[in-house]
């Protein structure tokens, strides 16, 4: 099987190495004529230390061209900075402004707050600085190129600077959604529709069919439950991630704080060792939200709370009565929001409202599932008595969303991803039910961690004429020629001129000199060199001892005759055929000398051989010497037959003996012709090929030779 030239294989490769019928370390590689892409690169929530990290051990990281992140959620970012410090990936890595910004605020907080030993630990906050260095930034709708890789991106709701990516390459275009919303919320916009038909959309998948409740309803049933909570003396514990919904769960117990006033006694505390610089950044970006907030931020900034108090360490907590603690992480597995459930999980009038999606092997999950019991971070069982509910304000698409969005966009190829094996299952074939029908329904997938899609798309390569090509329009069967330079997947075609205009690339010549020993007749030289040039030999100079001359041949090779030696000089512009004419002059050479001098008799001809050999990479066979000198009639003889075999090929002729002498029978395609080489005369049934012989018989007769 011929080997495929790497970057023009036609196979795109998706490849889940995180996200594949699971949720959390989200990392998704593509792999298209010899580009490498990676989507995020996330840890699990639910591992710990090398098991949270993506399957990133399976490629080979040096050969990954770009690095895309969505946004900053540790599922999607957390193991960047292992990736980027401590593996050999010299790629190119790109987020949004805002992302960029939480980013080290987020995963510090992780370092910090990781209940594992510092083995265990994937990186330093040296580490995390240090990568920083190395994200590159990108606007939203800004089209950037890495490596003929290009790429931009859409808004994708969710959180505070997350986004979409379309990336197209050599004319294939892939959507990867990241997480996603297309319902706005409070202060984020909703998700945008691509203008753009994506030929693969790679899609979440994390909530499957589930249909989520109305906002107002959702924002209802919220607030009622935190009411009754606190009015019965009880402490509401709401576990949530510094940056993303906490902020949405803000702004509604805030305005909902200002409208009871019964309330305002009870305290709201946002737990978080990061509140502050969350807050911070929230205001720096309200250009990144909705209308909604950009009108209010006219008249009062909303983000800065009336009935929200900062709460940096359990320290400086006075657990004295009925409050809401908004703390962080949102799954429980460590840190503040974890002390604070083992301190009030065996109280029943206290309550504790998991108001995000949880991940399978985290805490949040388990006391989803009513438990009676829990094991504390130290081990001990702990009574669950308190009251756990679920109202989900999780900004990820629901089956609703997911159909709509895939019905507007129509991608002939989808991947699910980031979603349980379940879930994911069920949202592929209630998508599949509804385009049954369609004539042409669209391929979907579900794939596993390290399960490979295989999709194939070959398109037509289309080259532009440029530069001053392009100023002369091209007529029907007009015959266009140029250099034509391929960069990644663009090509143009233009005058060499313009090259080292357009390109980095700048236009050089090389003079090759080759010298061979010469003992022949120039008569017979000249004679070959015009059959070899069809008769557009020039002479540029005759000299005057009349043993020499300076010619010139195909109109770049300068041929310089002067007994006892041939000189050849050569432009190389283009290499190959230059090559090829250069091997059919210096066999004409060599045809020329006398028999007893030839190249394996004379050491000066094989040293001259050989040379030219090893410079242009070619071996002339051994072909018959001719002399002016001798018998005229087998010199005749041999130079036809040698002539014959050059045009028609060796296995075309087989000699004839007869009582006159002997003849040649040459077969050309269906034509037979009988060369008598004693009287010069051809017989044959086809008229072309008994014309071209005549030709050949006439033109190599002596008395020819002096002309």
């Amino acid at each position: 099987m011929a080997e495929v030239l790497e970057g023009e294989n036609d196979e795109l490769i998706i490849k889940p190495l995180g996200a594949g019928q699971e949720v959390g370390r989200s990392c998704i590689l593509i792999q298209f004529k010899g580009k490498s892409i990676l989507l995020d690169c996330g840890i699990h929530p639910g591992l710990n230390g090398v098991d949270a990290l993506p399957f990133v051990d399976t490629i080979d990281c040096e050969k990954v061209d770009l690095l895309l992140v969505t946004h900053f959620h540790l599922d999607h970012c957390g193991g960047l900075p292992w990736f980027l410090e401590k593996t050999t990936f010299r790629g190119r890595c790109f987020m949004t402004h805002a992302t960029k910004a939480i980013y080290p605020i987020i995963l510090s907080d992780y370092v910090k707050v990781s209940n594992i030993g510092l083995d265990q630990m994937l990186y330093s906050e040296d580490e995390l600085e240090k990568s920083m260095d190395k994200i590159e930034l990108i606007d939203f709708h800004e089209q950037k190129e890495v490596n003929g890789i290009k790429f931009w991106c859409y808004v994708a709701g969710h959180v505070l600077g997350a986004c979409m990516f379309m990336i197209e390459i050599a004319g294939v275009r892939i959507l990867y959604t990241g997480d996603y919303s297309r319902l706005e919320d409070r202060h984020l916009c909703a998700a945008e529709v691509p203008s753009i038909r994506p030929d693969v959309l790679i899609a979440e998948s994390t909530y499957g069919t589930q249909i989520h409740e109305n906002r107002e309803d959702r924002e209802h049933r919220f607030t009622s439950m935190v009411y009754t909570i606190v009015s019965r003396g009880g402490r509401c514990l709401i576990p949530v991630f510094a940056l993303g919904r906490a902020q949405e769960l803000l702004l509604i117990l805030d305005e909902f704080w200002t409208k009871h006033s019964e309330l305002q006694n009870i305290p709201i505390f946002f737990a978080s060792s990061l509140a502050k610089k969350c807050m911070a950044v929230y205001q720096t970006f309200i250009s990144g939200m909705n209308q909604n907030i950009q009108k209010q931020i006219a008249v009062q900034n909303p983000f800065l709370f009336k009935h929200v108090r900062s709460l940096r360490s359990i320290d400086f907590f006075e657990d004295i009565g009925p409050c809401v603690v908004l703390a962080s992480p949102g799954m429980l597995q460590s840190g503040l929001s974890r002390e604070l459930f083992e301190m009030w999980c065996t109280d029943v009038k206290n309550g504790c409202i998991i108001a995000g999606y949880c991940v399978e092997g985290t805490l949040a999950k388990h006391i989803l599932s009513e438990p009676k019991e829990i094991v504390g971070l130290n081990g001990a069982k702990l009574s669950l008595r308190m009251q756990v509910a679920y109202v989900s304000f999780s900004a990820h698409a629901d089956y609703k969303q997911t159909s709509e969005f895939i019905r507007r966009l129509k991608p002939p190829n989808l991947v699910f991803v980031h979603g349980e094996a379940t879930e994911m299952i069920r949202l592929k074939a209630a998508i599949m039910r509804e385009y049954e029908d369609d004539p042409t329904c669209m391929q979907s997938f579900s794939p596993r961690n390290t399960e490979p899609v295989s999709l194939h798309f070959r398109g037509e390569k289309t080259t532009k004429v440029i530069g001053q090509m392009a100023t002369k329009k091209a007529e029907q069967g007009d015959v266009v020629s140029g250099v034509m330079i391929k960069r990644n997947f663009d090509y143009h075609l233009m005058h060499s001129n313009d090259v080292s205009g357009y390109t980095d690339l700048s236009k050089g010549n090389i003079l090759q000199t080759e010298s061979v020993f010469f003992n022949g007749h120039l008569t017979l030289l000249n004679y070959f060199f015009n059959e070899v040039t069809a008769g557009k030999l020039e002479i540029l100079e005759e000299y005057k001892d009349g043993e020499g001359k300076l010619l010139r041949a195909f109109k770049v090779i300068t041929i310089r005759v002067k007994i006892p030696v041939v000189q050849i000089e050569v432009l190389f512009i283009i290499f190959d055929i230059l090559l090829f004419c250069v091997k059919e002059i210096l066999s004409v050479v060599f045809k020329s000398c006398k028999r007893h001098v030839c190249r394996y008799d004379c050491h000066r001809c094989f040293r001259s051989a050989n040379r030219t050999n090893r410079i242009g990479s070619f071996f002339f066979k051994d072909i018959p010497v001719l002399s002016i000198d001798g018998d005229l009639k087998q010199q005749y003889k041999v130079f036809v037959t040698d002539m014959l075999i050059d045009m028609f090929g060796q296995g075309a002729l087989v000699e004839q003996k007869c009582a006159t002498g002997s003849k040649l029978q040459v077969k050309a395609d269906e034509a037979i012709a009988v060369v008598d080489l004693d009287e010069k005369t051809v017989e044959c049934n086809n008229d072309d090929v008994h014309r071209l012989i005549s030709s050949v018989l006439k033109r190599c007769t002596p008395q020819n030779w002096k002309k």
